[in-house]
């Protein structure tokens, strides 16, 4: 048993997975907690699809049963007796680039798919009978009780899929890693936004130590409900500080930024600052050292415990826009929540 750190930030103890580069670097779209929801399936006698949307890992409860059988944490349909398949068509919660898929068997060990695929689709509203799937995920071969990651090669930007499993059984969790999309040139442009939250394509490139909590919680949408939701670092106990990288969602002239350390009490930063730059180059392995040499866009600054801190114009200096930022705690740490506000630029 080990200690795994899922991209949507929760941490199970479980045996070790090792994670693909998409499940680290991109976003859950397909999450629950982004509003994503199951549209219609085919099946759901045994457990509703609406449980694969979870961002929490599943769970095996031993000797616990409803009127429709064995309680499964996830979605399980019938015993297929006929010709044909099932499905079940998800809108996702955050349309985007689908980076990779991973089909989670997790608990399902003789009543998982012998093999699955993955459809999408890009459409307003309801996907109807005319609406065009395209297979971006051709059919795998599925194990019981493991994940099934799969890389996505594809620059479309898609608003529902449809998992399909051959013939019938179950599956504890769809997810479906990519990068939320926005076209920022349709909205007013005399507006503030939050560039860095995920919904708007803010995503974390690096950070220096994650022994606590991972930094995947930094720009998610609302205050952390505990300590545990949000970023922590162990003890720093040599000199020097910790730092996380966000990739904004567009280049950003900044104007605002939160730094929220809620429920660090005994743990928060003594202080924190922020680098930014304006990235034309180089790859999210040279960034952190690239960003060693970044400009300061907000200088030195105390913190407190369990607390929301705001900077405005006044707080920051004049660098021009940029596309990362660099949140330096010094020495260590937690801290909740990183928001960035600003206006759209164009390079």
């Amino acid at each position: 048993m080990s200690q795994t750190y899922l991209p949507d930030g929760h941490i199970v103890q479980a045996k070790a997975v090792e994670l693909p580069d998409f499940a680290t670097r991109f976003v859950n779209l397909a999450a629950a907690d982004f509003g994503a929801e199951v549209l219609n399936c085919s099946d759901q006698w045994f457990a509703a699809a609406e449980r694969m949307l979870q961002s929490a890992p599943p769970v095996f409860v031993v000797g616990k049963f409803d009127d429709h059988g064995k309680w499964m944490d996830g979605w399980e349909t019938r015993r297929k007796r006929y010709e044909g398949y099932d499905y079940a068509v998800v809108k996702l919660g955050l349309p985007g680039v689908i980076r990779g898929v991973d089909i989670d068997t997790s608990h399902f060990t003789g009543n998982f798919p012998p093999a699955a695929s993955l459809e999408a689709c890009r459409c307003e509203g309801m996907p109807s009978e005319n609406t065009k799937w395209q297979t971006i995920v051709p059919s795998v071969a599925l194990q019981g009780d493991s994940h099934c990651f799969t890389a996505v090669d594809d620059n479309r930007e898609w608003t529902h899929v449809r998992l399909n499993i051959y013939p019938d059984g179950g599956v504890a969790r769809l997810r479906v890693y990519g990068l939320p999309k926005v076209d920022w040139r349709a909205l007013p442009q005399d507006e503030l936004y939050e560039t860095s939250a995920v919904a708007n394509g803010g995503r974390i490139v690096a950070v220096s130590n994650a022994h606590y909590g991972v930094p995947f919680r930094l720009n998610m949408p609302g205050r952390g409900v505990n300590m545990g939701d949000g970023w922590e670092t162990a003890r720093r106990r040599v000199p020097g500080n910790e730092w996380c990288i966000i990739e904004l969602g567009c280049r950003t002239q900044v104007e605002k930024i939160e730094v929220d350390t809620a429920h660090f009490k005994g743990n928060y930063p003594d202080s924190i600052s922020i680098q930014a730059a304006d990235v034309t180059f180089g790859t999210d392995e040279s960034l952190p050292t690239q960003a060693m040499f970044w400009q300061t866009l907000l200088p030195q600054q105390k913190t407190e415990m369990d607390k929301q801190h705001f900077y405005g114009q006044a707080d920051l200096n004049d660098i021009g826009a940029v596309t990362h930022v660099k949140l330096n705690i010094h020495p260590d740490g937690g801290v909740s929540r990183l928001r960035i506000w600003g206006r759209p630029s164009e390079a």
